[in-house]
This record gives structure tokens, C-alpha cells and sequence, in this order.
């Protein structure tokens, strides 16, 4: 049974030809003996977080519409190296075999499954690296004395509430003290709790009394 194949080309300006990729692509599958069912193309910048054809690319890809993705090269379908490690681990998760023409690379073959062993440990390596040094910023902020996290409401919490009590909308009073939909929200339901723990503690302490008493 033919597996069935897609090919992406990406150019980035108009002086270039997506056909001059898409030739050398169809060759390629047709040496393979691959069924291409689709080719997703974009002209875009490869730079570009968001691009149509690749993302419509990846989206067959997740309902396994494709067995293998044949492209001209690497830096055709990433926008950078990490970008590059996100979706060939992603298609490899999918079963999808993936080829590059111009690094002559086969993730089907022995060598591509070597490849995609060193790249996952490359990305797993990358991960630990980024975790490491979030750690470390937050150590270096608390020994300099510097907040972590959100800064505390610097506003008068009870003229909010009374505000929001008064009838104003919720979008008045954030605009009015500067602070979101959100926490007007949060600020009106503690000025309700409060009230409420406040009478469920006076019994209590009432029967201490008594009791020493």
C-alpha cells in the first residue's frame, strides 16, 4: 500500500517561485513511490509565528491524514531551531515520517530515527536550560530584595465596593481605581465573606467564656 505523502514549500517574497520547490518535491515522492494528497504552500516570511499552510498542515497532520511530509529543507517549515524541534517532535509523536531534500534526511530510516533521538534530547536539554534559568532570575531577585509575582492593590478597597455598591457598572469602577474587571469582582466578594466569618466566630468565643466561667 502507497503511503500517502504531503509537501510543504514556503517562499519568502514574490522574486522567488513555489513551483521551483514543488517540482524537486514531486520528484522526490515519485522515486518513493508516495501518493501525494495534498501540498500546503505559504509566502511568508519564515520568521512569521503564524502561517496558513502550516497550520492547516499541522492540523491534517493531528487527524492523520498523511503518512509522510516531504520538504525542501529545514528552514522551510521553522521559523527557528526551536520552532524546528516543536513540530518534527510532534510529527514524530503522530507516526508521521518526515524527509528534507537538502539535509537528505529520512526519519523512515535508521539514521532519521538516530536524528530524532539526538533532537529530542537536544529539545529535552533545551527545556531543563530554560527551567534553570527562570530559577535562577527568581533567586537573584529574592537576594536583591525584589518582588516576585504580582505587586499587591495599592487602592482604597473600600471605596471600590462601595462604588460597584452604588450601582456603578463593573467597567466604571475598573476604569474609575485603575485595576481590572477581575478584581472588582474578588474585592466585592471578600467585603461579602468577611462579614460572615466575623458572626460565625462570636459564638464560639461566647462558649469559651462560659466555659471558663
Amino acid at each position: 500500500m502507497m503511503k500517502r505523502a504531503a509537501l510543504y514549500s514556503r517562499i519568502s517574497t514574490g522574486d522567488q517561485h513555489l513551483e521551483t520547490q514543488l517540482l524537486d518535491l514531486r520528484e522526490m515522492a515519485k522515486q518513493r513511490g508516495l501518493e501525494i494528497v495534498r501540498e500546503y504552500n505559504d509566502v511568508i516570511s519564515g520568521a512569521k509565528a503564524k502561517r496558513p499552510g502550516l497550520d492547516q498542515l499541522m492540523s491534517d497532520a493531528r487527524r492523520h491524514r498523511f503518512d509522510v511530509l516531504v520538504v525542501a529543507a529545514f528552514d522551510r517549515i521553522a521559523r527557528n531551531v526551536r520552532h524546528f524541534l516543536e513540530v518534527l517532535d510532534e510529527l514524530n509523536h503522530l507516526g508521521i515520517q518526515f524527509i528534507s531534500l537538502r539535509e537528505n534526511i529520512d526519519t523512515g530510516g535508521p539514521l532519521g530515527r538516530a536524528m530524532l533521538t539526538i533532537i529530542g534530547a537536544i529539545a529535552e536539554l533545551e527545556r531543563s536550560l530554560i527551567v534553570e534559568r527562570v530559577k535562577a532570575g527568581m533567586r537573584r531577585a529574592k537576594l536583591e530584595g525584589r518582588r516576585i509575582g504580582r505587586a499587591p492593590l495599592n487602592i482604597d478597597r473600600a471605596r471600590v465596593v462601595e462604588d460597584r455598591r452604588s450601582g456603578m457598572s463593573l467597567t466604571k469602577v475598573a476604569t474609575k481605581h485603575h485595576i481590572s474587571r477581575a478584581s472588582v469582582c474578588r474585592l466585592v466578594k471578600e467585603a461579602v465573606a468577611t462579614p460572615t466569618r466575623m458572626i460565625t466566630q462570636v459564638p464560639q468565643a461566647s462558649t469559651q467564656l462560659e466555659t471558663a466561667a
